[in-house]
């Protein structure tokens, strides 16, 4: 006869009480950073055709499903990341989509390929550019809660090559060199968290709760 042994939870002692954390949220964790990986690596990929073979039209058009994996990989990251601030997460998850559905037309409605729809027309980044506002967001929350060089590097750089490129005050060579380290440092970003601690990732569960029950309190009041 068999006896299953159940391991007990490990407790942890958070601002506002204790907590526990479950195998649903040690999965959410794993699928969050599963998920920038791929987004890295999709990214990363693309980003080298972009810039070691930019008059082969067929890596230019390979860059089209590469950023489609990209993107549904950010999608995915962003419903499993772990946010105190409620409007915060939602606010990033509604530039995703925003910057999928402005992806989604120029990507559909132009006879370029999508990479050179974007690099031709820099107005097409108000649109798409949502997207990688909301990639900021995460960099700047992982900079944020752990103090991590490539996401600080990574913070202000995005917004750097978008402008740049957009407001046209960039060269060409300076918009590679730009692009060159933001995907180097994503796949670093994205290596890191694959051996970070998981509790880490989750958070004060109790903040959450608190935070839970301050907005039910508001509603009934």
């Amino acid at each position: 006869m068999t006896t299953q042994t159940l391991s007990t939870p490990e407790v942890y002692q958070g601002q506002f009480g204790d907590f526990t954390i479950t195998k649903s949220d040690r999965t959410g964790v794993i699928i969050y950073r599963t998920s920038l990986m791929i987004a890295a690596i999709s990214f990363a990929i693309g980003s080298g055709l972009a810039l070691f073979y930019p008059h082969e039209p067929a890596a230019i058009q390979a860059i089209t499903p590469l950023y489609t994996c990209f993107s549904l990989a950010l999608g995915v990251s962003l419903l499993t990341i772990h946010i105190y601030m409620k409007l915060l997460h939602q606010i990033l998850q509604l530039f995703w989509i925003i910057g999928s559905i402005s992806a989604f037309i120029f990507g559909h409605f132009d006879s370029q390929a999508f990479a050179m729809t974007v690099y031709n027309q820099p107005l097409t980044l108000f649109g798409v550019g949502f997207t990688f506002a909301a990639l900021t967001g995460i960099f700047f929350k992982e900079g944020f809660c752990f103090h991590r060089l490539e996401t600080k590097i990574l913070t202000p750089l995005v917004p750097l090559l978008l402008l740049g490129h957009l407001t046209g005050i960039l060269s060409t060579q300076a918009e590679q060199v730009l692009l060159g380290i933001w995907a180097i440092f994503f796949l670093i970003f994205a290596l890191r968290k694959t051996v970070q601690n998981i509790p880490a990732d989750i958070g004060d569960k109790s903040v959450f709760d608190y935070l839970e029950n301050q907005r039910l309190a508001k509603i009934q009041s």
